[in-house]
């Protein structure tokens, strides 16, 4: 009978560190874009339709594990043209590579709120590893739904080329910057 118990203690004591999961909250949340148009002025743009996984047993998230995805044909930069311009085979090619994915590798805690996340890009079907920062604002109980919701700033810059997105030019710089203001809904 005390073997009984110990071992129901201890699976009951390992059952607290299984990782939880997080949805996104689409309501809450953005995936913007920026990049320097004729070296004069910034463009923005955002991905409408993406979803997040995370993956976290620790509290502090010191141990996430994100997955990302966007609907490439869901961008929009508010002009019509340019958006169905991005979607084409200069860009994007959205017809045959609809999804881009984001797959952490590691999320490791820099100092107080901020992580440096690293983890696998992919872009018209070419992976590469990149770094993002990361602020972790914080987490309640929305008073509403009575679930646990978190909250993430994620900034860095990835180089468009790299991935095989339009050319090197005048007209647009190289370098892509991304903040995503993230919203997750403990499961």
């Amino acid at each position: 009978m005390k073997k009984f118990i110990v071992c129901f203690l201890l699976l009951s004591s390992i059952s607290v560190v299984y990782a939880q999961n997080w949805t996104l909250d689409k309501s809450h949340s953005k995936l913007n874009f920026t990049i320097v148009h004729l070296g004069i002025s910034e463009q923005e743009g955002n991905f409408k339709n993406f979803t997040i996984k995370l993956t976290s047993a620790k509290e502090d998230f010191s141990d996430a594990v994100i997955e990302l995805s966007a609907d490439v044909n869901s961008i929009d930069t508010d002009n019509t043209s340019r958006d169905e311009h991005l979607k084409g085979t200069d860009y994007f090619d959205a017809a045959k590579f609809p999804a881009l994915t984001f797959k952490s590798k590691s999320f490791e805690k820099v100092t107080g709120n901020t992580y440096n996340l690293t983890g696998d890009l992919t872009i018209k079907g070419v992976t590469k590893t990149v770094s993002l920062n990361v602020t972790y604002i914080g987490s309640t109980i929305n008073a509403k739904t009575q679930k646990r919701v978190a909250g993430f700033k994620l900034t860095g810059v990835i180089n468009r080329i790299d991935f095989g997105v339009g050319k090197s030019s005048a007209a647009l710089s190289d370098q892509v910057s991304i903040v995503a203001n993230i919203e997750v809904i403990k499961d």
